[in-house]
Parts: C-alpha cells; sequence; structure tokens
C-alpha cells in the first residue's frame, strides 16, 4: 500500500505571524451548528430563544478548560519536562471529551439554578446538540494526525476496508511512512448515528432526562470499543485505559438514572414547567 501522498496542511489561515489551525476552526464549527439546533428546539418548547446563547459562552471556554485539564493530568509526564506554556497549547490538540463533559454539566447546572430552569430540560435539549459537535470535532484530530488506531497490516477481513475509504483519508492517515486505522472516522460515524436515535427519541415524549442519559450511555458503548483501537489512550494504572474506565461508569450511571427517574418523575420531555395537561377524563365526562 503506497504511501507517499502530501497530508493536509494543518494551518487554515495564516494572519502575519498568527496561525489560524484547522483544529480550532472545525471545533468551533461543531460548536456554533450544535448551538444552532439547540436554539430551534428550545423556541419549539417555548423557552427563550437566548437562553442557550447565554449557556454556550459558559460552557464552551470552561468545557475546553475542564477538557485540557483532564487531559493534561493523565498525560502529566508528558507536560512536566517540556516549556510551561506548552500547558496551554489547546491549538496543537490534546483535549479529552470526557473532561469537557464535565465542565459542560458542571456549569449547566449551575447556569439552570440561577436562571431557575430544570436542569434536565437543558440536558435533553442539548444531548443531540453534544454529540453533534462531537462528531465533526473529531474531523479535529483527522486534521492533527492524532485519534488513529494501530498501523494497517494489509492482512485481513478488517484491513479490506481501508482500501474503500476516499483518498484524501488514506493520505491523512500515512504518518512517516505507516498507513494507521481512522478511529476519529469510525468515532465520528458512530456519534452521527446516535444523533439520528437521539432525534427520534425526543419525539417520543419520553421521562425528562431520558434523552440525556441514552445520549451518554450511547455515546459510551461506542467509545468503549474504539478506545480499545488508538494507539494515544490516556491510563489510569498500567494497562486500564482510562475513557474505557469512564465510559462503562457513565452507561452503568446511567441506566440507572433511567431506571430512577422513570419511578419517580412524571415530567415529560415536552411537558412546559408550570402548566399543567387538561385531564381528558373530565372532558369526557363533561361531553356526557
Amino acid at each position: 500500500m503506497s504511501c507517499d501522498a502530501p497530508t493536509l496542511d494543518r494551518v487554515f489561515l495564516q494572519i502575519g505571524s498568527l496561525p489560524i489551525y484547522w483544529y480550532g476552526v472545525i471545533i468551533a464549527t461543531g460548536a456554533f451548528l450544535g448551538l444552532y439546533i439547540a436554539m430551534r428546539e428550545s423556541d419549539r418548547l417555548g423557552l427563550k430563544k437566548d437562553l442557550f446563547v447565554d449557556l454556550v459562552v459558559f460552557a464552551i471556554p470552561i468545557s475546553i478548560l475542564f477538557a485540557r485539564i483532564y487531559y493534561v493530568t493523565f498525560e502529566w509526564e508528558r507536560y512536566a519536562g517540556g516549556p510551561w506554556w506548552k500547558v496551554f497549547a489547546v491549538w496543537e490538540g490534546g483535549i479529552a471529551i470526557h473532561g469537557a463533559l464535565i465542565g459542560a454539566v458542571l456549569t449547566a447546572v449551575v447556569f439552570a439554578r440561577v436562571k431557575k430552569v430544570p436542569f434536565w430540560q437543558l440536558a435533553d435539549i442539548a444531548a443531540p446538540s453534544l454529540i453533534l459537535g462531537q462528531a465533526i470535532g473529531r474531523w479535529g484530530n483527522f486534521m492533527n494526525q492524532e485519534a488513529h488506531g494501530g498501523p494497517i497490516t494489509d492482512s485481513g477481513v478488517l484491513d479490506m476496508h481501508y482500501t474503500l475509504l476516499p483518498d484524501f483519508i488514506m493520505n491523512q492517515m500515512c504518518i512517516e511512512g505507516t498507513h494507521y486505522y481512522p478511529t476519529f472516522l469510525y468515532e465520528s460515524l458512530w456519534n452521527i448515528l446516535v444523533l439520528i436515535l437521539l432525534l427520534w427519541l425526543r419525539r417520543k415524549n419520553l421521562v425528562r432526562g431520558t434523552v440525556f442519559l441514552i445520549y451518554l450511555a450511547a455515546y459510551s458503548v461506542g467509545r468503549f470499543f474504539i478506545e480499545g483501537m488508538r494507539t494515544d489512550s490516556l491510563y489510569i494504572v498500567d494497562n486500564l485505559r482510562t475513557a474505557q474506565f469512564i465510559s462503562i461508569l457513565i452507561i452503568v450511571g446511567a441506566i440507572g438514572l433511567i431506571i430512577y427517574r422513570y419511578k419517580t418523575v412524571k415530567m415529560r420531555y415536552d411537558d412546559v414547567e408550570g402548566k399543567k395537561k387538561p385531564d381528558k377524563n373530565k372532558k369526557s365526562k363533561k361531553k356526557k
């Protein structure tokens, strides 16, 4: 398998001595598209259009901060001996989605209390936006030639699919003369499937919080298996991959919370806060 084609330039735009990287452009694109669909859905449910704009103003920088802290914490040996400013070099890659989720959830909890809106309603609306942002964001890893799997061996059924990929993907996944599995692509495609599932589920008017919890569980299932193929995993101890361990905790926790909320919560996805639905039985009695 040839591996001599030029790779794509990581720099999107050069303004004087300041480079604008594709990584940041792609992440920003995912964030703006996610905000757009969240605003449309919040408007449909009768919430203020600017609610998610206000949330994103706080959530994006805090999520990036938490994502970087999470990554640097588990890769501290890599940064301890280098220039101190490398710790803040997010434009070079090196942010962890689990850290970003922690930051986003904490921000949403505080935001919901301040604005006096239900957290679980915000979370349900935001779930499709989050997974869309993740699906798009993985292409930032593609431009940086990171978050890939092991080397292609040119043998076996699993390797045959690689020749079916577009040339630009094959070329970008050719690093120092070796082709690598595009695990960024696998996760992006999985996230798109989860997005379709969430868009379908929110039409079913499930118990409030279910859409968000299914998002957490479904994403984590895919991440668990794809993480096992990656070569850049963070580790807690020895051979225990951090993302796989966290994914298991999220899956168990999400399923437990879904069961608990179905036993204790009556509010549904489409319910409007403070308004009771008309009693169908009373209507039928009046007709009689």
